[in-house]
C-alpha cells in the first residue's frame, strides 16, 4: 500500500515537497514495513520578479524508493529504521510512478479514486524503456582493515546486478573474490597488479537524456564557478598582488559569460517532458539570461569594488545551484558494495548522472564518467567506530545507452579481455596415496564452488569476440596468499589438544594439534619455516598472555552434537573435557633468501599449478602438505574482442558462458545447458605500468585534539598511498607535533594513462593516531591531501577531520617523481616461465621497498637523516627560520577547577613553542591571590620567517602538589601567532622633556591620589568652580532642578532616536549617550578589551565521541609580544614590550549593574509570553530580585540597578540571569550573559566608567566618577609615559596638541549644570583618546540547555569603582517611568442633523438619541448619557457629563493600561497605547438592540481642531490639518463631526457639541465634579436639558404621547371624526326613534 502527504517547502508559491511511504503488510508478524521517499517539485528562489511561478506539479515520473538491504532473514531487522526515512539509506528497493497536480479549488476534498483507463492509455509513452550499459574498472583496492574472508565487489543499479536478486538474470556485476594483503605498515590491499577486474552489466531505464544534459550542464558551471571563486579566495588571503587578482576575476566573469551562453536542450518538441519540464526550463533560461547580462554589464561597464564584485558572484553561484536540480531524475544510484564471503560489509553511492555518458556534447557528460575517480567506503549506519574506512577503491565507471556503447571505446585504457575458466579437480587415493578422478564426488571439470560441470568443449565465445590461444594452467594468485603475505615478521601459532571424561585423566586428542578455530593442523614439530623467512625463537614457547592457567592451558567443555568448545575459561573445573595452549614461534623475513628464491628454478610440481586442500570448501595452498586429500587447478582461456567491435564487446557478453549440469532425474545420462550460471570473468590488463617515487613531507600538526586523561595525545601519523603505507616516529605528550620527517616511498607501480596520472593523481590519506601503550591506538583524524608532481613543493595547510569536525591542522607537502623506466608485464597465458610459487612466497609489492640509493640515478638526492632510516624535511621545503624572541606576560590563572578531587592551589604555568619552553612561578595561593608574582616571561625560539609556518604556543598549567606531584590540571593551544607579532621599535613615545618639578614615573612607580575621605568628593568639586558668568545667574534652586518630564529615560530615547519619548530633553541640549548594538567587548575600536591581556580557556581529559567538546577547566589571563631577534647574538636587543605593568594585588571595587531593559527574550509560559526577572552573582554573592519579576512580556523594562562589592580578580566573573518566575514551578532560566570585569578593569580604554559629552555638577548628567577628568588625564598621561597636561586659563595642551575652549563650546548652547572649565577641557581631551563613552551595551542571552541559540538580548551597563580611590559620585536613578493619573473630563452639549434611524407610529423619521464615549484600552469603563427621546430634526440636548480617569506618560504621550490577558491571569500586562477618545452615537431601542449611528476618535494628544457652530463642522473638519493637544490646551470646546460608512464610503451621521478637559489629581481634588449632571454638579454646572415636550418614550408616557404626539398632529382630523360621530350618532337616534314617536303622534295613546 502506498501513503502519501503533502509538506510546506521553502519557495514562494511555487514549491512543494512530496511525501511518499511504501509498505508491506506481514500478516505472520502483523507489522508493517516502511520505505519514504521525499522529493521536492521545485524550490525556485524569487529574487526577481521574472513571472516564473507555477502552481506545483510533478510528473508523470519515476520515484526511487532505498531503504535497507534486501537480503531478508530471520533475524530482526537492525536497519529498518533507515525505511522510514532516518538517515542515508543505502538499498534500493523499488520505485513508483507518480503524477502530482495542482488546481486552485474553493473547498478541498480528500478522497482516493481509481485512475481512469483514458489515463492510463496517456501514460504509456512514460512506460518506454531503453537498454543502458555500464561498465566499472576496479584499479585498486586498499586502506581495507580487519579483513578475513575473501573480498569480492558488487556493481548495481537498481535491481540490476545484485547478486543475490533473482528477478534478474545473472550479470558480470562482481569481481573475482581476491584475499587481501598486509602492505607491510597499517592495511591491507588486494593484489591485483595489472589485471584489474572489470565488472559489466546491462539495465532498462527511461531516457531522460533531456533533463540529465541540462542538469550536468549547470552542475559543470557550479563546479568552474566554485573553483574560481575560491582561487580568488585564496589569492586575497595570500596577499597576492592587485593585478594577479583582477586577473582572475576577470577570468571569472568570462567564464560566467562562456557557461551561461551555453544552449541547454528544448523540451518542447519532446513526447516524454512533463508541464514541469517546460517550468523548469523557463525558468533556467531566464535566469541564465539574466546573469548573462550582469555579467556583461560587469566586463564592460564601470569598474567595481572587488568585494561589490565577490558578492555579486556569490550571488551568481547561489542561482546556479537552484537552477542545478532536477527532481524528475529517474534514474536509480549506483551501488557499489564490498562483500566479505556473503556479507555485505561496507557502500557507496553514486548518482547515475555523474557516470552518465551524454551524445550531445561532452559538456553534457557526467563528471566522472568515464573518468577515474577515488570513493570511500562507508559502513551501514552505526556498522562501525569513529574514523574507521573500510575501503578506498580507485575505479573507472562509464554509464550510457546501449546505442552510445561504441562511444565507450574512447574511454579505455588497457586492453579488456574475457577469459573462460574452468577448474580441474582430483582426489588422494587412501591405500595407494595417487592422485586421480577414482571417489572424486564432484565433476572432473567444474566451476570455482564444484557444482556446475564446465567441461572445457563447451564453452563457445560470444558474439564480437574470439580464443586468444590455447587452454593454459593459471592458478588465482589473490586467492592464494597466505596470512603471512606483506609481513616482515610473523607469529606462527599452533594449539596443543587435550580431553578428558569429566573428572578423569587428561588424554591426548586425536587430532593433537589444531588451528584457532580448532581444524586439524600439523604438530609444532612438523611445522616447517616456509621459503624465504627464518626462525627469530630458537623454540616453540607456551603463550602466557592470554586468559590461562599458570602452565597455559584454557579449559572448555563439548556439548553434542558440537565437536569442540564453544567457550574457553582459565580455572579447570570438574565438569571440563577439553584443554587446550597456544604454541608461539616468531619467524622473520630473511632478504638473502628472498633474493635467492627469486633468482631460483622452478620445478615440474610448481609448473602444474596444482592448489591443494585438506577437504573441498576449506584453504587452498600451493604447496603439498601431508593432510592434503584434495587438489585442483584453474584452466583458463582468453577472448579479446574483434577489431570491429573493439572493448564495446563487452556489453554483448550478458548469458554468453554457458556450463553443463548433472539432471539428478532418473535419467543420469540427460545434461541440460544452463546459460547464465557461471557469468564471463572480466579483465582489464595492462602490458605496462608507470614506476614513481613519493615523497612525504611531514612538518608538523596543530591544534589536535586531546586523547588521553593528561589532557594531551601521542601523535604519529599513518600515510597511505595506493597499495603501500608508512607511519611517522610518535611524539609524546603534545597536541602540537613536530615530526619534521620525510616519509619515502621508493617505488610505486601505476596503471594508466600519465596525463590521468597528472591531472588527477591518487588521493593520499594521513590518519592521524593516538599512540597507547595499552589497548589499541585511538583515531584522532583524518585529512586527504593529493600529491603533485613539481620539482619543489610548499608546505601548505591541511584540515585534520575526525568525522564531521575539524580535530587540528597538517602541515605537509607530497611529491611525486616519476621515474625513466617503466614497468613491463606479461600477458596472463603468455609468461615465458612459470613463477606462481616463487610470488606466493616473495610477491612483487614486497620487493618494491628493498632498492638502494646508488642504483637510483634518476631520484634526487636523498633528504639528511635524523636517526638511521629517519629522513629530514629538506631545507628547500622545510621552513627558513630565524631567531625570535618572544615575551610571556603570565598575568593569572582564574577559574581553577579541582583536580582528582582536591583543588589547585600551588599552579605554575609552562610555556612551550618551536621546541623551547619557560616555566614561570609557582602561585603560593590561588585563593588569596591567582596572580603571577612574576608577571613578565622571556624565551627565544628559532620560528619561521613566514607566519603562516609558524608553529603554536601551548600552554601547560602545573599543579605543585606535596611530595613532588606535578600533574598537568589543565592545557590550551594559541593556534594564530600573527595576532601577537609586533615591531619592538615601533611604539612611539612622548620624550618631549617634562615639566618642571613634574615627575616622569617609572617602572616600579605606582600613581597616588590624596583623596580626603570625610568628604564627598562630587561636593568638593563644585567649590570655587563657577567661574563663567553664564553659570553664575543661572544657579538658582529653580534652575537646579529639571522639568518633571526629563529623566534618564529621556537620555536613553534621545540617544536611539525616539524623540517622541524623550520630551524637551535635546531643546535643553543635555548629554546623550552610545547604545551599542552589540557587546561592549565586540565593539571594534576596543579591541575586545583585551588590549592588556587575553584570556585563554584551558582544557582537559580526552576527548570521548565525535562530536564531543572537550571540558573547560579554567582560564589562563595572559598575552605574547613576538618579534624577531638580531641574528648576531651579540648585538644588543630590542626593547622590552610589557612594561609599566599596573599592580597585581587584588583590588577591592565597588560594581554597580545597571539593567535597562530585555528584547526578544524566549517565551516559557503556554501564553507565548514569559515573566521575566533578573539574578546577579559575583562570586559567591547574588541578588535575586524575583519579586520584582514583570509579568506577561517578553520585551520587559527592568530599570534596575544593582550595587555589589567584589575582590578582582578573584570575583571577575559577573553573571547577569534572567528567569522565569512561576507560581507553582521551579523558576526556568530563560537566559544568561559573563562579563568579565577584570578585562574592563585593566584595559587601557577606561571601560571601568564611561565618559559623559560633557562635565556637570548637577542635574541628570551628574558626573558619577571617582577621579575628576583632570585627575583621570594626569593618570592616563602617566601611563603612556607622555608629558602631562598644561592647563591655562582657557586652553589646555596635551600630547603636542592644544585644545581651546573656544573650540569646544562656541556655537553650542551651555546648560546650567556645567562644571570648571578646566574640567570640561580635560574631559573633551580624554574623549578624544578613543576611550569608552558614557554607553548602554546590548548583550546576547544563553542558556546552558541551548548553548549556541540566542535566547534574547538584554541592555546594561556596568560601572566599576576601586574603593581604594573613594566614594564615587551617586548613580543614576534609572527607575522606568511611572504612570501618571490624570483625569478626562468630556461634557456632552448637544448633538445636530443626527441620523434619522427609526420610523415613528405616525409615520415620521426620528431617532432616540444618545452618546456612548470611553477611552481605548478602558473598554470597562464605557459611559453614556440619558436618551433624547423622539429627535424628529436630528438634534440632541443632554448637558452630560463623562468622566474617565487614566494613567498617561507625559514623556512619552501614551496611556499605560494594566489588563489581564484571561479572567484566571495572576497578573496584569502593562500595555501602553496613545490616548484615543472614542464618541459613538447610537439610536435607541427598546425591544432590539440598539443602532449604531456614527464616531468620531480623536487621539488626545493630535486632536482636530473643533468647529465652533454646528454650520462650520462637516468632515473636512477631522482633515484640515489643524490639530491641537488635550494636554497643551487643558480645555477644548466646539463640535466635532461622527462620520458612518455607507457602501464603503464614509458620510456624515451626526454632529457633537463638546468640552473636553483634563484634570490632573490635585485638580481634581480642588474642582471636583460628578458623572453625568449628580453632585457635586459643578465646575461647570450642568442644568436640565430643555427639550421638547415631545422627548419622551411613549411606551411609559401614553397620556403625553395622545397629547403631544396624537393631537397635535391629528387634531383636524379627531375634531372632524368626532363631529361626524356626533352626526351620525344623532341620526341613528333619530332612525331608532322617530318610528315611535310617529306612531305615538298618530295613534295618541294617552289622549
Amino acid at each position: 500500500w502506498i501513503g502519501l502527504w503533502l509538506g510546506a517547502g521553502d519557495g514562494i508559491g511555487i514549491c512543494v515537497e512530496l511525501g511518499l511511504g511504501c509498505g508491506r503488510l506481514s500478516f505472520v508478524t502483523q507489522r508493517n514495513a516502511f520505505l519514504c521517499v521525499s522529493l521536492r517539485s521545485r524550490s525556485i528562489p524569487m529574487a526577481v520578479d521574472d513571472g516564473l511561478g507555477y502552481l506545483p506539479t510533478f510528473g508523470p515520473c519515476f520515484v526511487n524508493l532505498y531503504g535497507s538491504l534486501r537480503e531478508f532473514t530471520g533475524f530482526p531487522d537492525p536497519y529498518v529504521d533507515m525505511n522510514l526515512g532516518k538517515g542515508e539509506t543505502m538499498a534500493y528497493r523499488g520505485r513508483i510512478l507518480v503524477e502530482l497536480s495542482t488546481k486552485l479549488v474553493e473547498r478541498a476534498e480528500l478522497k482516493t479514486e481509481e485512475i481512469p483507463a483514458d489515463e492510463l492509455l496517456r501514460l504509456e509513452k512514460h512506460l518506454r524503456r531503453r537498454k543502458f550499459h555500464l561498465c566499472a574498472v576496479f584499479y585498486s583496492a586498499s586502506m581495507l582493515q580487519e579483513v578475513g574472508d575473501a573480498i569480492q565487489f558488487e556493481v548495481s543499479i537498481g535491481n540490476y546486478g545484485n547478486k543475490f536478486d533473482a528477478t534478474c538474470l545473472p550479470l558480470a556485476s562482481t569481481t573475482q573474490y581476491s584475499r587481501a594483503v598486509f602492505d607491510g605498515c597499517h592495511y591491507y590491499f588486494l593484489p591485483w597488479a595489472n589485471v584489474k577486474p572489470v565488472v559489466v552489466l546491462s539495465s532498462y531505464w527511461e531516457d531522460i537524456s533531456y533533463r540529465i544534459d541540462a542538469l550536468n550542464t549547470l552542475l559543470h558551471a557550479v563546479e568552474r564557478l566554485e573553483s574560481i571563486l575560491e582561487q580568488v579566495h585564496l589569492a586575497i588571503k595570500a596577499k597576492s598582488p592587485e593585478s594577479e587578482v583582477e586577473a582572475k576575476v576577470e577570468e571569472m566573469i568570462d567564464q560566467v559569460i562562456a557557461d551561461c551562453s551555453q544552449t541547454l536542450p528544448d523540451v518542447t518538441a519532446i513526447p516524454t517532458a512533463t508541464c514541469l519540464d517546460g517550468h523548469i526550463h523557463r525558468f533556467r533560461v531566464t535566469n541564465l539570461a539574466q546573469i548573462h547580462q550582469a555579467a556583461e554589464v560587469l566586463k564592460h561597464g564601470e569598474r567595481r569594488e572587488l568585494q561589490a564584485t565577490l558578492d555579486l558572484a556569490e550571488d551568481w553561484l547561489e542561482r546556479l545551484r537552484s537552477m542545478a536540480e532536477e527532481p524528475q531524475n529517474s534514474l536509480p544510484d549506483i551501488v557499489i558494495w564490498m562483500l566479505q564471503g556473503d556479507r555485505r560489509i561496507a557502500y557507496h553511492r553514486i548518482p547515475a548522472h555523474e557516470v552518465l555518458y551524454s551524445r550531445r556534447s561532452p559538456s553534457c557528460h557526467g563528471k566522472h564518467c568515464g573518468a577515474l575517480q577515488t570513493i570511500y567506503l562507508k559502513h551501514p549506519r552505526g556498522g562501525s567506530k569513529i574514523g574507521k574506512i573500510p575501503a578506498q577503491v580507485r575505479v573507472r565507471i562509464w554509464f550510457g545507452m546501449a546505442t552510445d556503447s561504441k562511444e565507450f571505446s574512447q574511454f579505455t585504457e588497457g586492453k579488456l579481455s574475457v577469459f573462460a575458466e574452468t577448474y580441474e579437480n582430483q582426489v588422494k587415493l587412501a591405500l595407494v596415496g595417487n592422485w586421480g578422478t577414482t571417489g572424486l564426488t564432484y565433476p572432473k571439470f567444474t566451476n570455482v564452488t564444484g557444482k556446475i560441470k564446465l567441461p572445457k568443449d563447451s564453452f563457445r565465445p560470444s558474439t564480437g569476440w574470439d580464443w586468444a590461444g590455447d587452454w593454459f594452467i593459471s592458478p588465482e594468485k589473490t586467492l592464494l596468499y597466505d596470512v603471512d603475505a606483506g609481513h616482515m615478521t610473523f607469529v606462527e601459532e599452533v594449539f596443543e589438544n587435550q580431553l578428558r571424561l569429566p573428572g578423569g585423566q587428561w588424554i591426548k586428542m586425536t587430532d593433537a594439534y589444531s588451528d584457532i578455530s580448532g581444524e586439524k593442523a600439523l604438530s609444532k614439530d612438523d611445522i616447517e619455516c616456509p621459503g624465504g623467512w627464518m626462525w627469530e625463537d630458537v623454540e616453540w614457547s607456551t603463550d602466557f598472555n592470554r586468559a590461562v592457567d599458570e602452565q597455559g592451558w584454557e579449559y572448555g567443555f563439548t556439548i553434542p552434537p558440537d565437536r569442540k568448545p564453544k567457550s574457553w575459561s582459565p580455572a579447570e573445573k570438574m565438569y571440563h573435557t577439553n584443554r587446550r595452549r597456544r604454541w608461539v614461534r616468531l619467524r622473520r623475513r630473511d632478504l638473502k633468501q628472498v633474493e635467492a628464491l627469486r633468482k631460483s628454478k622452478v620445478d615440474e610440481g610448481e609448473r602444474e599449478g596444482w592448489e591443494y586442500a585438506s577437504l573441498f570448501g576449506w584453504k587452498f595452498h600451493l604447496k603439498q602438505r601431508k593432510t592434503d586429500a584434495f587438489r585442483r587447478r584453474r584452466w583458463r582461456r582468453r577472448m579479446e574482442p574483434l577489431e570491429k567491435a573493439g572493448p564495446s564487446a563487452v556489453f554483448a557478453l550478458e548469458g554468453a558462458l554457458g556450463g553443463v549440469t548433472e539432471d539428478k532425474s532418473e535419467d543420469k545420462t540427460t545434461a541440460t545447458l544452463s546459460l547464465g550460471v557461471n557469468t564471463p570473468t572480466v579483465s582489464c590488463i595492462f602490458d605496462s605500468g608507470t614506476r614513481y617515487h613519493l615523497r612525504c613531507y611531514l612538518y608538523q600538526a596543530r591544534d589536535l585534539i586531546a586523547m588521553d586523561k593528561d589532557s594531551f595525545s601521542d601523535p604519529y601519523a599513518v600515510v597511505s598511498f595506493l597499495h603501500q603505507s608508512q607511519t611517522t616516529v610518535t611524539i609524546r605528550g603534545t597536541l602540537n607535533p613536530t615530526w619534521d620527517q620525510t616519509l619515502i616511498f621508493h617505488e610505486i607501480e601505476v596503471f594508466g594513462n600519465e596525463e590521468t596520472m597528472t591531472s588527477s593523481p591518487p588521493d593520499i590519506v594521513i590518519e592521524l593516531y593516538d599512540k597507547d601503550t595499552y589497548g589499541a591506538d585511538e583515531f584522532m583524524g583524518r585529512c586527504i591531501c593529493r600529491p603533485t608532481l613539481e620539482p619543489s613543493p610548499r608546505l601548505a595547510w591541511c584540515p585534520v577531520m575526525r568525522g564531521n569536525r575539524t580535530a587540528g591542522e597538517l602541515l605537509a607537502a607530497f611529491q611525486l617523481i616519476p621515474r625513466d623506466k617503466r614497468s613491463v608485464h606479461r600477458l596472463p597465458g603468455l609468461e615465458d616461465t612459470y613463477t606462481t610459487l616463487r610470488e606466493m612466497c616473495v610477491p612483487d609489492f614486497f620487493s618494491e621497498g628493498l632498492l638502494r640509493w646508488e642504483d637510483d640515478t634518476d631520484l634526487p638526492y636523498p633528504p639528511p637523516q635524523r636517526e638511521p632510516n629517519i629522513y629530514m624535511v629538506p631545507q628547500g621545503i622545510k621552513p627558513v627560520l630565524q631567531r625570535t624572541g618572544i615575551e610571556v606576560l603570565a598575568w593569572g590563572l582564574r577559574n581553577l577547577k579541582s583536580y582528582q578531587l582536591a583543588s589547585v592551589s600551588s599552579p605554575s604555568l609552562v610555556v612551550e613553542c618551536g621546541g623551547q619552553m619557560v616555566q614561570s612561578a609557582v602561585i603560593k595561593n590561588a585563593k588569596k591571590n591567582p596572580n603571577f608574582t612574576a608577571s613578565v616571561l622571556f624565551f627565544e625560539v628559532r620560528l619561521p620567517k613566514e607566519e603562516m609556518y609558524a608553529p603554536p604556543i601551548s600552554i601547560k598549567v602545573i599543579d605543585n602538589r606535596q611530595f613532588g606531584r606535578r600533574p598537568i590540571v589543565g592545557q590550551c593551544t594559541v593556534r594564530s601567532l600573527e595576532q601577537f607579532c609586533c615591531d619592538p621599535y615601533s611604539e612611539k613615545r612622548d620624550l618631549t622633556p617634562l615639566l618642571p618639578g613634574a615627575r616622569s614615573p617609572s617602572l616600579r612607580d605606582e600613581v597616588l591620589i590624596d583623596i580626603d575621605d570625610r568628604q564627598q568628593l562630587i561636593p568638593s568639586q563644585f567649590a570655587g568652580c563657577m567661574t563663567s558668568p553664564s553659570l553664575n545667574k543661572s544657579l538658582s534652586m529653580s534652575s537646579l532642578h529639571e522639568d518633571e518630564f526629563v529623566d534618564w529615560w529621556s537620555k536613553f530615547y534621545a540617544s536611539i532616536g525616539e524623540k517622541h519619548k524623550c520630551g524637551s530633553y535635546l531643546e535643553k541640549g543635555f548629554d546623550t549617550l552610545e547604545v551599542y548594538e552589540t557587546e561592549l567587548e565586540k565593539v571594534k575600536d576596543y579591541e575586545g578589551l583585551t588590549d592588556f591581556c587575553r584570556t585563554f580557556p584551558l582544557y582537559r581529559g580526552k576527548i570521548e565521541g565525535e562530536d564531543e567538546d572537550p571540558s573547560v577547566v579554567g582560564e589562563f589571563k595572559g598575552s605574547f609580544k613576538i618579534y624577531p631577534l638580531p641574528d648576531d647574538p651579540a648585538l644588543p636587543s630590542p626593547p622590552r614590550q610589557f612594561q609599566q605593568l599596573p599592580t597585581s594585588a587584588p583590588q577591592e571595587c565597588l560594581i554597580r549593574v545597571y539593567i535597562i531593559r530585555a528584547v526578544g527574550l524566549q517565551p516559557k509560559d503556554s501564553n507565548g509570553k514569559c515573566d521575566p526577572y533578573v539574578k546577579i552573582s559575583l562570586g559567591k554573592k547574588s541578588i535575586n530580585d524575583q519579586g520584582n519579576y514583570i509579568p506577561c512580556t517578553l520585551d520587559p523594562e527592568f530599570g534596575r540597578m544593582y550595587e555589589l562589592t567584589g575582590l578582582l580578580p578573584i570575583e571577575k566573573d559577573l553573571k547577569v540571569t534572567l528567569y522565569d518566575y512561576d507560581l507553582l514551578s521551579k523558576d526556568e532560566k530563560i537566559g544568561e550573559t559573563v562579563i568579565d570585569l577584570e578585562n574592563r578593569f585593566l584595559s587601557r580604554f577606561g571601560a571601568c566608567c564611561g565618559l559623559p559629552q560633557t562635565y556637570c555638577i548637577s542635574g541628570p548628567n551628574r558626573w558619577r566618577d571617582q577621579l575628576t577628568p583632570t585627575q583621570c588625564l594626569h593618570i592616563y598621561a602617566q601611563r603612556l609615559s607622555c608629558r602631562l597636561p598644561v592647563y591655562s586659563e582657557d586652553k589646555i595642551v596635551f600630547g603636542g596638541q592644544e585644545y581651546p575652549l573656544s573650540q569646544l563650546e562656541d556655537g553650542v548652547p551651555l546648560n546650567v549644570h556645567l562644571g570648571p572649565p578646566a574640567e570640561r577641557l580635560a574631559l573633551h581631551v580624554l574623549r578624544k583618546q578613543g576611550l569608552v563613552p558614557e554607553h548602554v551595551e546590548t548583550r546576547s542571552l544563553y542558556s546552558p540547555l541551548q548553548p549556541d541559540i540566542e535566547q534574547g538580548k538584554i541592555q546594561l551597563w556596568v560601572d566599576i569603582f576601586p574603593k581604594s580611590l573613594g566614594h564615587p559620585g551617586p548613580p543614576f536613578n534609572i527607575t522606568p517611568r511611572k504612570a501618571k493619573r490624570f483625569y478626562l473630563r468630556c461634557i456632552i452639549w448637544n448633538t445636530y442633523d443626527v441620523i434619522l434611524d427609526d420610523l415613528s407610529i405616525t409615520g415620521e423619521r426620528m431617532s432616540d438619541i444618545y452618546v456612548k464615549g470611553w477611552l481605548l484600552g478602558h473598554e470597562g469603563n464605557k459611559q453614556k448619557t440619558d436618551v433624547h427621546y423622539r429627535s424628529i430634526g436630528g438634534e440632541g440636548n443632554f448637558n452630560w457629563r463623562f468622566l474617565f480617569p487614566f494613567d498617561y506618560l507625559p514623556t512619552e504621550q501614551v496611556c499605560s493600561v494594566a489588563t489581564k490577558e484571561h479572567f484566571w491571569s495572576l497578573d496584569k500586562a502593562e500595555l501602553k497605547i496613545s490616548p484615543q477618545l472614542m464618541i459613538q452615537i447610537w439610536d435607541n431601542d427598546k425591544f432590539s438592540f440598539d443602532d449604531y449611528l456614527g464616531s468620531v476618535q480623536m487621539d488626545l494628544n493630535h486632536m482636530p481642531k473643533p468647529a465652533k457652530t454646528a454650520e462650520k463642522c462637516s468632515p473636512l473638519t477631522l482633515e484640515s490639518g489643524h490639530s491641537v493637544s488635550l494636554f497643551e490646551q487643558k480645555c477644548v470646546k466646539g463640535w466635532w463631526p461622527c462620520l458612518a460608512e455607507t457602501e464603503g464610503k464614509p458620510i456624515l451621521a451626526g454632529k457633537v457639541e463638546m468640552t473636553l478637559e483634563i484634570v490632573t489629581e490635585e485638580e481634581k481634588e480642588e474642582r471636583p465634579a460628578g458623572p453625568g449632571r449628580d453632585e457635586p454638579n459643578m465646575n461647570p454646572r450642568l442644568e436640565e436639558p430643555k427639550r421638547p415636550d415631545t422627548s419622551f418614550l411613549w411606551f411609559t408616557s401614553p397620556f403625553k404621547t395622545v397629547r403631544y404626539i396624537v393631537w397635535r398632529r391629528f387634531r383636524w382630523m379627531i375634531t372632524g371624526l368626532m363631529v361626524a360621530f356626533v352626526l351620525v350618532l344623532f341620526l341613528l337616534v333619530f332612525l331608532y326613534s322617530f318610528p315611535e314617536y310617529a306612531a305615538m303622534k298618530l295613534v295618541k295613546p294617552f289622549n
